[in-house]
């Protein structure tokens, strides 16, 4: 294999994706072990996201705000499952100023249990409900096993805590972040998602239920893109965040608390991107469209950049759009490069283009010659507009084939396993955790969630056999 080339995801999937992070210059590994360093182009997809979800919060009533990374060690142990579930992850601070610290610090694995102690000191009233807030930050999870956005010791995303008067609006809140994770991720990201709730043994530690939404990648692999968790009063108990209602009585508040992180940049890569490179939805793209003028001849130089640089400044009033000016490289090796980054539309201009009044278009999901078209400089504009909502609808109906090709529903468990080693199996399930403890174990396949839309009747247990009133998603993944 060429120097130049990426690893086929057929032949080395797992390689294919980390040779691609590296060589787009999303991010690369930092010197302390499982961390990374996300780099200005990967931050600029980061922020595309961080936008769009954002506006999402705001327009539901969340509001933002900012808590310390360092937690008291003891606020983690007043929720028994909590600390269960995150101790083996924790990153504890012990010395502090050269000083033994009187308490040890953990460093944030999540906020729940600070947010917990704040929300108890403001929360008096019914008139003090709901709090909605949501918090932009990192977190540190001590992992064993990293890999560049998907699994690291330090990460960045949101999370959003809330607290409400009575356990139907705290459902209503999970179930409406869910929705929201949902409509970025299939809108934004061309990324379908299956909305689902968690088994028990697959839930968040200290939740009362956990929802997801589950993305299928593009080597079958699931991934848990964005969680929403109803903690119900537990955290409110732990904590004592109570409050008196209208008839002057004392009652414990109803929290939820729901996070989307880096690892999205993760999905986006593995269900978009080829061989040649990253393939980027044109509504998170930090570059929507590149201009390569094109010449072969000194003198024609001046005029061709002319024009791009023109067309550059009606494009960019809507879209956004850079010039490849960048000198002693071969147009071949730029439209390489760009193509590697994943930028939806390749605008070409040469000396015959300025003569006719014309550019070529290149659309990135469609290599080669099936994805070239020509367009006038009258009306450019709305040209490119028009294909870069091609793309974005023709990016999710292919990931949503592509999932749908590799989703079965097994006659058997021989036709299960053989399911679970291509991507989903949809399955009736009996509740028992012993049959999903032996799915894991047979296949390494787990309940990647319960959908909410279920199918009418009732089954078998594919495992057992017993009566199943509901259906769920299993699937091998990261």
């Amino acid at each position: 294999m060429p120097e130049d080339r990426l690893p086929s995801r057929a032949e080395d999937f797992s390689e294919w994706y980390n040779q691609l992070v590296l060589r787009a210059e999303l991010a690369d590994y930092a010197p302390v072990r499982g961390c990374m360093v996300v780099r200005p182009y990967g931050w600029a997809l980061w922020e595309a996201i961080t936008r769009e979800l954002d506006r999402r919060f705001k327009a539901t009533g969340h509001v933002n705000a900012g808590f310390p990374m360092f937690i008291p060690k003891s606020f983690l142990e007043k929720e028994k499952e909590h600390v269960e579930g995150f101790s083996p992850e924790l990153a504890v601070v012990t010395i502090g100023g050269g000083e033994e610290l009187e308490e040890p610090l953990a460093v944030r694995p999540t906020s729940e249990t600070i947010i917990g102690h704040m929300y108890a000191k403001w929360v008096k009233s019914y008139r003090d409900l709901p709090i909605l807030i949501n918090l932009w930050n990192s977190v540190v999870r001590w992992e064993k096993r990293t890999k560049l956005f998907l699994r690291t010791t330090e990460f960045y995303w949101q999370e959003g805590h809330t607290a409400h008067a009575t356990a139907q609006e705290a459902d209503e809140e999970t179930l409406r972040m869910l929705d929201i994770y949902a409509d970025f991720a299939e809108n934004e990201a061309a990324v379908p998602v299956i909305r689902g709730r968690k088994s028990d043994s697959e839930k968040f530690a200290g939740a009362a239920c956990t929802y997801a939404i589950e993305a299928m990648m593009g080597d079958g692999k699931a991934l848990q893109s964005a969680t929403s968790h109803n903690l119900g009063q537990n955290f409110a108990k732990a904590f004592n965040i109570q409050y008196l209602d209208e008839q002057n009585s004392q009652q414990y508040a109803w929290t939820t608390s729901w996070g989307l992180s880096t690892r999205f940049i993760g999905a986006i890569i593995m269900v978009h991107g080829d061989d040649t490179g990253l393939i980027l939805p044109p509504r998170l793209a930090p570059t929507q469209a590149v201009i390569v003028p094109i010449w072969r001849k000194e003198e024609e130089k001046s005029a061709v950049t002319e024009k791009a640089l023109q067309l550059e400044q009606e494009l960019r009033q809507t879209y956004r759009v850079r010039v490849d000016l960048r000198d002693g490289l071969t147009p071949g090796y730029k439209f390489n490069d760009w193509e590697m980054r994943g930028v939806p539309v390749r605008i070409e201009i040469g000396p015959r283009d300025l003569a006719a009044g014309t550019v070529a278009l290149a659309r990135r999901d469609r290599p080669g010659r099936e994805g070239k078209t020509t367009a006038a400089w009258d009306g450019l504009p709305q040209s490119v507009g028009a294909l870069l909502d091609e793309i974005q609808l023709a990016l999710l109906a292919r990931a949503k084939k592509f999932r749908d090709d590799h989703t079965q529903d097994p006659a058997d468990y021989d036709g299960f396993r053989g399911a679970v080693e291509q991507g989903f199996a949809v399955s009736w399930w009996c509740g028992d955790a012993a049959c999903e403890e032996k799915v894991k174990e047979d296949t390494k396949a787990t309940i990647r969630c319960i959908p909410l839309e279920q199918p009418d009747g009732k089954g078998r247990c594919l495992v057992c056999g017993k009566d199943a009133s509901r259906k769920a998603v299993f699937g091998k993944a990261y």
